[in-house]
């Protein structure tokens, strides 16, 4: 079993900065590929991007040049920086993990592909 924690979230500006971390626990995040996605109030989720266990990474167009995830295996810690926001980046942002055995480098981009989830983040952009 792992249990994500999401935070980091909060109210910005327009045109702002955010870093959302995922901690981990329980199991170690290396053996994981990892995933953003976020939910708009009456809307359905939505992917954001992720990262393979040997750290490619895939975004939706969305925010493509804007967020970028990072990992950290040491701190069992994911991270999504977003810049330059915009009000319809507002959201819940919920990370996911996917156990991955095989050193996959295969992108998943779909919510079913993930085993893992935690409770969200709310991102509330201004404008």
């Amino acid at each position: 079993q792992v249990q994500l924690v999401e935070s980091g979230g909060g109210l910005v500006q327009a045109g702002g900065s955010l870093r959302l971390s995922c901690a981990a626990s329980g199991r170690t995040i290396s053996s994981y590929a990892m995933g953003w996605f976020r939910q708009a109030p009456g809307k359905e989720r939505e992917f954001v991007g992720t990262i393979t266990r040997t750290g490619g990474r895939y975004y939706a167009d969305s925010v493509k040049g804007r967020f970028t995830i990072a990992r950290d295996n040491a701190k069992n810690t994911v991270y999504l920086q977003m810049n330059n926001l915009k009000p319809e980046d507002t959201a819940v942002y919920f990370c996911a993990a996917k156990a991955d055995l095989y050193y996959s480098s295969s992108y998943y981009y779909t919510g079913a592909d993930y085993d893992y989830w935690g409770q969200g983040t709310q991102v509330t952009v201004s404008s």
